[in-house]
């Protein structure tokens, strides 16, 4: 399947923001729903800054388990873009020195912060097994959807 259209995907988001009560459900759902929509996306998940401020803790997510539930700010791409509050797209993570790897399948990521009131909150993470798969649409939709979701944290 192509990439399929932005508008619809970002309508449904819209729909599960309004229909479910806690963030968890919605940050699951949404989750499920790219993964689900958007072929190259096989692990969709979400980190979120704990209590203390330096560390990431894995949230709601589909695909692969992973053993990265908590990582610290700087530490791998998530934790980078932590530190940065800038998205990181990486077409091929052979590349990268600084990658935590979660599976042999994973080819690409990219990770989008997702800010409240100009402070990070936390990510949406997203992998995939092919290299170079992320395109335009692709930081047009994930940045709509972080946008969405600040009013959650």
């Amino acid at each position: 399947m192509p990439f399929p259209h932005i508008k619809p995907l970002l309508n449904s988001v819209d729909t599960i923001i309004n229909e479910l009560d806690s963030r968890d459900e919605i940050l699951q759902e949404i989750s499920a729903l790219l993964s689900s929509k958007v072929d190259h996306y096989n692990w969709v998940g979400f980190y979120i800054v704990d209590e203390s401020g330096t560390n990431l803790i894995l949230g709601p997510y589909v695909g692969a388990t992973t053993d990265h539930v908590k990582i610290a700010f700087g530490k791998g791409i998530c934790g980078q873009v932590a530190v940065s509050q800038t998205s990181r797209i990486i077409q091929d993570v052979s590349l990268e020195d600084n990658y935590l790897s979660c599976s042999s399948n994973v080819q690409s990521e990219v990770v989008f912060p997702i800010m409240k009131d100009d402070k990070f909150v936390a990510e949406l993470d997203i992998d995939s097994h092919a290299i170079s798969p992320f395109t335009e649409l692709d930081t047009e939709l994930l940045e709509a959807i972080c946008e969405k979701l600040k009013h959650l944290f």
